[in-house]
């Protein structure tokens, strides 16, 4: 029955969850006295597993060795801006760069599901992060994704959603993390993901908008007409919020599949060579390339979500999962896979955006679930001696550009073992009123299902200086 079943976008694995369907209130604030934001999209660029802030953005060359590690800060193209020795290609791009290095994003877990819901959302984990650990599944009530309220708050788009996550969804099946969907906004402002692999890293395919064996658009044409002919024999059920929901999907898939621009947005093979080898051909290279040509098509939210690889993690005993949680060997597996993979994905986005004229109106941002521990050793990887990092989830960097920053500045800072932040300490909910700022998402009222108001983020403050 495969063939015959009716796909959804995007969301089809959570079809049965009963999510609000909430609304937003449309009004927007009166914030003409402070610096403005330009962008009309945004990528953000979620290095997952937990990047080393005091490995890349936030060194300590004077700390104790074991602390600050083998790796030194060089000079950059923004003077005062210094970075790690083994991100040469961004380094000369750090005149476009904002650098936070004072977020504080503690958890009670210390761990990742309570990290990426902090660093997605802008909101404390509640409680059932620490009870439940990774079995704690997204649930319907929890805040929204930043990327998904930015969605919900901008015309739709005539061909393609307003959030797209790329190349996987995060942590799925196994752990699918929290944080990363429109929740208790409902299912209907959920990113649509497209998904891309190690092994074909130009091909980037939604399953959920896809056609099945000889379903051509005509035939589907057809089955729509019958799905509206049974549709109307169904008028004495209850309309409930899960049903309109589910039939929001149904249009949402129908007029994805209809649309010719829909498959041409993910079509890399129209990218020149040369760009390809710029981003580099790895996933996540060309699924940076993908995000500007999302850009390019007018897609408010891209995210992208780093794709780690297990087989190397294993060969270099990183003990990572494939991605930047790098409990063993840290140091060796930054500087030979990791740093180089993201310094030139990342940095010839930054390039990229800037000669075509698109850095102004694309905010970019860096950021990960937490830090890695200064001190080095995990007792899970041999200590010291096992040379890795373990989770350090009250110390983060976070890496701004575009959208109406202002480049070649560095903001806050940490203490001497970048344990703690302590110039202007900030939380991610800071960052992510910074992304609704320049966004120009000024009014978060939304309503529950009883109409009654309500704030989708009340902590935080948009760091208007850095624009």
């Amino acid at each position: 029955m495969n063939r015959r079943r009716f796909l959804v976008a995007s969301s089809a694995g959570f079809a049965g969850y009963s999510f609000g369907g909430q609304r937003l209130s449309g009004a927007a604030a009166d914030v003409s006295s402070v610096p403005k934001g330009t962008a009309k999209s945004t990528i953000l660029f979620f290095l997952s597993g937990g990047a080393s802030h005091i490995d890349m953005w936030d060194m300590k060359p004077t700390a104790p060795l074991e602390y600050r590690g083998p790796f030194q800060p060089i000079a950059t193209s923004a003077p005062g801006v210094r970075l790690s020795e083994h991100l040469p290609l961004l380094s000369q791009q750090a005149h476009h760069l904002a650098v936070v290095n004072s977020i504080g994003s503690s958890v009670s877990t210390n761990d990742h599901h309570a990290g990426y819901y902090y660093n997605l959302t802008g909101h404390v984990p509640d409680q059932t992060f620490l009870s439940l650990g990774n079995s704690r599944t997204p649930y319907a009530t929890d805040w929204p994704y930043m990327g998904t309220v930015v969605a919900a708050r901008r015309p739709a788009h005539p061909d393609l959603t307003n959030a797209i996550t790329i190349p996987h969804m995060e942590g799925a099946p196994a752990y699918t993390r929290p944080g990363q969907f429109a929740a208790r906004l409902g299912t209907h402002h959920d990113p649509l993901y497209v998904n891309g692999s190690r092994e074909r890293p130009l091909l980037f395919q939604a399953p959920a908008i896809t056609l099945e064996g000889d379903v051509s658009p005509t035939r589907l044409t057809h089955r729509s007409s019958m799905l509206t002919a049974l549709d109307s024999a169904k008028k004495g059920l209850e309309r409930t919020r899960s049903v309109e929901a589910w039939t929001a999907q149904q249009q949402r898939a129908l007029s994805l599949l209809m649309s010719p621009r829909t498959t041409t947005a993910f079509d890399l093979s129209a990218e020149p060579d040369s760009v390809l080898n710029r981003y580099g051909r790895s996933i996540n290279g060309t699924s940076l390339v993908l995000a500007r040509r999302l850009v390019e098509a007018g897609v408010p939210f891209i995210t992208v979500f780093w794709m780690g690889d297990e087989k190397a993690s294993d060969q270099r005993k990183c003990a990572s999962g494939g991605g930047w949680d790098t409990h063993g060997n840290n140091f060796a597996c930054l500087k030979d896979w990791l740093l180089p993979e993201f310094d030139q994905g990342f940095s010839a986005l930054v390039a990229d955006l800037a000669e075509r004229g698109l850095l102004d109106e694309t905010l970019l941002l860096v950021t990960s679930e937490m830090g890695r521990k200064p001190r080095i050793g995990d007792p899970r990887s041999g200590g010291p001696a096992g040379a890795g990092r373990d989770h350090w989830t009250h110390c983060l960097t976070d890496v701004l550009a575009g959208g109406g920053i202002r480049g070649g500045q560095t903001y806050g800072s940490s203490d001497r073992y970048a344990e703690y932040p302590q110039d202007k300490p900030l939380t991610p909910a800071d960052i992510t009123k910074t992304v609704y700022h320049a966004m120009g998402v000024t009014d978060l009222t939304a309503y529950d299902n009883q109409n009654r108001p309500y704030n989708l983020l009340d902590t935080g403050e948009a760091l208007t200086s850095l624009f």
